[in-house]
């Protein structure tokens, strides 16, 4: 990945906290777990040797259970704290290099941050909220204040701007945390784990509308969640963690479908693998296909011989022209028909990159197997309903 497309690389970032560090890292490096370290030199070990590329423009998910790491990594992109060893980089320059006055620019104009806690002044009303960052930036009030209601428009507060935050909902709290964070502009969003606290429904309704805002604005967002169904739901990227160290980072398909290890498969067996599985990955290859122009006799030997009662009709451009079926082939035989002439037409499609929960209600309902074409319309793979159910298994 080149430096113009990463927003953040982690190179080999460790923190740890305690006395006696040198021990500790020399520990680390000779495979001591931890808890071994811990016990042996009082020293936490928070993260141990990070390496990562956060790209630009895409929602990157770090996950992991309590002590992980994860909320001390995202707190070391602000530098609210501080590698013990290590370098982390924003646009290929290195934040320990920044001055005092160059971390605060950083801080107020480049990354933003949303808490769990929501962090809201109580004092303020939400237009107050939003703009606050602004007005510290010593922005005029009528600028600060039109720049504030065009994003608590965006986040769908509009009509509350005037009222106290304490009268509103938890959800409604977290749209003005996120209103806030976005109303500076910045190019990173940190966000860390901001809708645990809220109830299933909606927790949903704040996914949806950060998978919205995100798309619309294009900012790069580092989001942390111990929820895994919430990080392939919401990451482009995901990395997981476990005591202090990064064990995959993937996308959530890819990891998915190839789990770095046991510990990884084991979080990705909690997750609803249909929100997760693309059609590519369980479209089959079809036995046999047949041309528009090819003969009846020709379809019905390339039937008998696969033991298929029907197969896919392509044209001279692997586009998908239909389906033929034997009856309706042997039927054309009688008749002497061609193929073109008995093809059914209206035949169920769906687009390989088309997410497993999203077909289960047609491949239910079809009599066929499903057509995979891409985006030229070539036929790519078929998607029988046994795939289907198999991949949620």
């Amino acid at each position: 990945m080149e430096c113009k497309d990463t927003v953040f690389e982690v190179q080999h970032v460790t923190k740890l906290y305690g006395l006696n560090k040198p021990e500790a890292s020399h520990m680390m490096s000779n495979g001591s777990t931890k808890k071994e370290v811990q016990k042996k030199t009082g020293v936490s070990v928070a993260l141990w040797d990070i390496n990562m590329k956060i790209p630009r423009g895409q929602i990157f998910v770090i996950i992991g259970l309590s002590g992980s790491g994860k909320s001390t990594l995202v707190r070391c992109f602000n530098q609210l704290n501080k590698p013990t060893y290590g370098h982390i980089l924003f646009e290929g320059k290195d934040l320990a290099d920044l001055s005092k006055k160059e971390l605060l620019t950083f801080r107020r104009e480049k990354i933003s941050m949303v808490f769990q806690s929501f962090g809201l002044m109580s004092h303020r009303d939400v237009l107050g909220n939003v703009a606050y960052g602004l007005e510290v930036k010593g922005i005029p009030k009528a600028h600060r204040e039109e720049k504030a209601m065009e994003v608590i428009s965006m986040v769908g507060l509009n009509g509350w701007e005037r009222q106290s935050c304490a009268s509103l909902s938890g959800g409604m709290r977290q749209r003005v945390g996120i209103a806030r964070a976005l109303a500076n502009d910045p190019d990173v969003l940190l966000m860390d784990e901001p809708f645990s606290a809220l109830d299933p429904l909606v927790r949903q309704d704040m996914q949806f509308e950060l998978l919205q805002i995100q798309r619309k604005l294009k900012k790069t967002v580092i989001f942390i969640t111990h929820d895994i169904d919430e990080a392939f739901k919401l990451g482009d990227m995901v990395a997981i963690m476990k005591d202090g160290k990064l064990i995959q980072t993937d996308t959530p398909e890819q990891m998915s479908a190839h789990p770095a290890d046991e510990y990884v498969e084991a979080f990705i067996n909690n997750a609803d693998k249909s929100k997760v599985l693309s059609v590519h990955n369980i479209m089959i290859t079809p036995k046999a296909l047949i041309k528009e122009d090819d003969g009846v006799d020709h379809a019905i030997r390339v039937m008998k011989k696969n033991e298929l009662s029907t197969v896919y009709v392509v044209d001279t451009s692997l586009q998908l022209a239909g389906i033929l079926t034997i009856a309706d082939a042997i039927e054309a035989k009688k008749n002497s028909l061609s193929i073109r002439s008995v093809i059914h037409k209206d035949v169920p499609t769906v687009d390989t990159d088309a997410l497993v929960g999203d077909i289960m209600g047609l491949a239910a309902e079809t009599a066929y197997p499903i057509a995979a074409v891409g985006k030229d319309g070539q036929l790519k793979g078929i998607v029988t309903k046994a795939k289907v159910l198999s991949s949620l298994a």
